[in-house]
């Protein structure tokens, strides 16, 4: 798991944004970290086989021993019922012994009493003879159980001794296989050690190499976008500037919206000469007049009145310069009088539109 883990943490992104030699010093950590995690998995590896050899040789002793104590249980049983059974004879011979006394001393009182009949001698005599042989009986039998546990034991003890002698040299083995494998364990964790200084030195090596002034140098060669600042804002007239043509002067607040030499007859004239100016009159007879909207306009007055291309609206008031009266949805207001053309003169307005494609009258 430390090495998985050391391995996902090298696998991470950090140090990416740096540049420079400390890009590259992150980049050998990052790569010795990971060599690092690697050796540890491997180190991991090596002590799971050593513990799947030590749980082979634990296996393996649990079935020896375990055959040596069934055949020391087979012994241990008969041995017991045997003890047991001798125990027994020994006490039927006791009793058969001390009946077989008994019976001899009843003999010899009976044959001390002059007034004892030769019946009840008799009686007695065999009586004392009937004790002596189960006496005798149960000597034999319990002299018999003695020598076979005497063999019993023999045999239980030899085999008893053997297993003792199997179960010492069992431990001798797992002590010196447990002695063996724990001093694997420390030279693999030894060399590990100097495994991980090793990686360690590498990346110091790298370190030594980072120079700050280098990776600032790298930085400004990198971001730069001149050598030298901007120049500084200078302070240019208007006046200035108008004069070499590069602003047009600022016109009154409401500018006639005709252009010199143009003219629209949607709507009456004032009057015209050969250089086609145009002057506009109050509107006089024939009502209102409808005309149609042919440039977007914004209104920027109170008195305005917003329009777009294509809407048409109702001139009640021509005035003179250049801006109209109209109605549309029942509001009125001002709008340039260029940027409408009667609608009975349509075609004639149209042709007008695209030959001035860039007019845009102002205020």
């Amino acid at each position: 798991k430390y090495g998985r883990d050391l391995v996902a943490i090298a696998r991470k992104a950090e140090g990416q944004t740096e540049i420079g030699t400390l890009k590259a010093s992150f980049d050998k950590f990052k790569a010795e970290i990971e060599n690092t995690g690697n050796l540890h998995i491997q180190l991991s590896e090596r002590i799971k086989e050593g513990v799947q050899k030590i749980q082979a040789f634990r296996e393996h002793q649990r079935e020896q021993r375990k055959k040596l104590e069934e055949i020391i249980e087979k012994l241990q049983k008969p041995k017991m019922l045997l003890h047991k059974k001798t125990m027994e004879s020994k006490r039927l011979y006791e009793q058969r012994c001390k009946e077989a006394e008994e019976a001899e001393q009843a003999v010899g009182k009976k044959t001390n009493v002059a007034t004892s009949t030769h019946r009840q001698s008799e009686k007695v005599m065999n009586r004392a003879r009937l004790c002596r042989q189960a006496a005798n009986l149960a000597e034999k039998q319990y002299k018999w159980n003695v020598d076979q546990l005497k063999e019993m034991c023999q045999d239980w003890e030899s085999t008893y001794r053997s297993a003792c002698e199997v179960f010492q040299q069992q431990e001798s083995e797992r002590i010196n296989i447990l002695r063996c494998v724990l001093w694997d364990h420390c030279n693999l964790l030894s060399m590990q050690c100097v495994q991980d200084d090793d990686c360690y030195e590498e990346v110091r090596k790298i370190l030594e190499q980072c120079d700050i002034i280098s990776d600032n140098n790298c930085f400004i060669k990198m971001k730069k976008t001149a050598c030298r600042p901007p120049a500084p804002i200078e302070f240019q007239s208007y006046s200035d500037l108008d004069a070499n043509g590069g602003v047009r002067r600022v016109e009154p607040k409401r500018l006639s919206v005709m252009l010199p030499g143009m003219s629209f007859s949607g709507y009456p004239e004032a009057g015209s000469n050969s250089a086609g100016s145009y002057t506009s009159a109050q509107q006089t007879g024939g009502g209102p007049e409808k005309y149609m909207v042919l440039y977007d306009f914004k209104a920027q007055e109170d008195d305005e009145l917003s329009i777009s291309k294509g809407q048409v609206v109702t001139i009640t008031e021509k005035g003179e310069d250049g801006w109209w009266r109209a109605w549309r949805d029942g509001i009125s207001g001002l709008v340039p009088g260029t940027y409408l053309t009667k609608i009975s003169a349509q075609s004639h307005s149209t042709s007008l539109a695209a030959a001035h494609p860039d007019h845009n009258p102002i205020k």
